[in-house]
């Protein structure tokens, strides 16, 4: 049985969830969220939260069971509290820059990168060596995070270029002679 699966997901003060078909709808302060379950669960909305049980006792619907509840979860999260990625620049002359809707990032190529910020995420440049991206979709928050990490991963040797700000690297020793 599905430790997660089990417990329902608590709905704080000022969340509702609406449930249609397989899909449940999320709404709370920072907007709404939607998720689709498959047909192996069962997503039902009481007044203590929302239960998702498991049709049948196949090995997909147990699967389905724990993921869709985590799901479910993540929804609420981000209609209440949002998440958010950390990222740290470092390097020589390594800087960012939000102009409009538009990243400005200087890594060390011939040209500046302009990276466009997608909808339904908000990034802010609070100094020249930090990029915040935040929203309500974690797999959104998390992709678009990885896209910018993405210009100018960090290197081994001397720890340069754009890494999440929990991230550790492992460091090599440079050549010797």
């Amino acid at each position: 049985m599905s430790r997660i699966g089990k417990r329902p997901v608590e709905l704080p003060s000022g969340v509702s969830a609406t449930v249609s078909g397989q899909t449940v709808e999320v709404k709370g302060p920072k907007g709404t969220r939607s998720f689709t379950a498959t047909d192996d669960v069962t997503i039902t909305v009481e007044e203590n939260g929302v239960t998702v049980t498991p049709r049948g006792s196949s090995k997909r619907a147990r699967q389905q069971w724990g993921m869709s509840r985590t799901q479910v979860q993540n929804c609420v999260i981000g209609v209440t509290d949002g998440f958010k990625k950390e990222l740290e620049i470092s390097g020589v002359g390594y800087r960012a820059q939000m102009q409009g809707n538009v990243l400005k990032l200087s890594l060390g190529y011939s040209h500046d990168v302009n990276f466009e910020v997608p909808d339904g995420v908000t990034v802010t440049a609070p100094k020249q060596t930090e990029v915040v991206v935040e929203g309500i979709d974690q797999q959104l928050v998390g992709q678009v995070a990885a896209n910018i990490r993405e210009w100018r991963a960090p290197e081994p040797y001397k720890g340069k270029g754009i890494k999440y700000k929990d991230e550790y690297i492992f460091r090599k020793e440079g050549k010797k002679k």
